[in-house]
């Protein structure tokens, strides 16, 4: 197996694993009723907020890297399921998952499509049009 990507941002490293996990089944799939259920915690379903042990969990998760390859697209929207998983009650209305760093691009040599909350910084368009990503906000 090869070396795990390094991230430098967490919600880059969410919207590659919405993708490897949820859309193209090639990660096991985190279910947070299961998890909670496992790891005997509780959290509040209701709640806009993150479950704490949900961001946890994502955090320490290793994307190996032959992975890489297989990211040609990232569409962020709010109703992604990881989204939902990490925050079952989140309404995309705060910035709870906007990319503030887009350095892990490098890390994914077929990403050609991007598709990002927006957050009004066009200069993270620029990046990654600059790398041949064809770049639009939500």
């Amino acid at each position: 197996m090869s070396q795990p990507i390094p991230f430098t941002d967490t919600n880059f490293k969410l919207a590659v694993v919405q993708e490897l996990m949820y859309n193209q089944n090639l990660l096991p799939r985190f279910t947070l009723r299961e998890y909670a259920a496992e790891q005997g915690f509780t959290y509040d379903d209701g709640s806009f907020a993150a479950v704490p042990e949900a961001l946890a969990y994502f955090a320490a998760l290793e994307i190996p890297g032959e992975l890489a390859e297989k990211i040609t697209e990232i569409y962020m929207d709010g109703g992604n399921e990881i989204y939902l998983e990490i925050a079952p009650n989140w309404d995309g209305e705060d910035g709870l998952f906007d990319v503030d760093e887009f350095a892990d691009a490098r890390h994914f040599p077929n990403l050609k499509s991007m598709t990002l909350f927006y957050t009004g910084n066009e200069n993270a368009l620029e990046t990654l049009r600059a790398r041949g990503i064809e770049a639009d906000w939500l």
